[in-house]
């Protein structure tokens, strides 16, 4: 069923990143650079993580140790996922509004010092 486009998502898979940039303090600052770069109204936003965690509870496995958020834009969300004993970030930006892709890739890819980034654009109708 064709028709028109409804919102327009970019899927980040990053590796080989610098683990020091996952934290909230960076990150908050990392969608502070995405959202003026692609032109987006930042919302609310929420961490996921092991901060203020008693240590016996926090996460040891590499797929579960990291800092996940997610950042409300006005036209949606932008959602992160960080693994620090992979060294791997996992980012979609989801929005109604169209942005440049290019842009979000090449400042995530910087903000990271990713390796690797394999990326997949979908025009969601």
């Amino acid at each position: 069923m064709a028709g028109k486009v409804y919102g327009y998502e970019l899927i980040l898979d990053l590796h080989g990143c610098d683990v020091s940039t996952f934290n909230r303090e960076s990150l908050d600052s990392y969608f502070e650079k995405l959202c003026k770069a692609i032109k987006m109204v930042k919302c609310e936003r929420y961490f996921w993580d092991d901060v203020g965690v008693p240590k016996e509870e926090q996460q040891t496995s590499p797929h579960t140790k990291g800092t996940s958020a997610v950042q409300f834009i006005l036209t949606s969300t932008i959602v992160i996922h960080t693994l620090e004993l992979m060294e791997a970030a996992y980012i979609n930006i989801f929005s109604c509004k169209e942005y440049d892709a290019g842009v979000a890739e090449q400042i995530t890819r910087e903000w990271f010092g990713a390796e690797e980034c394999k990326t997949h654009f979908i025009e969601r109708i």
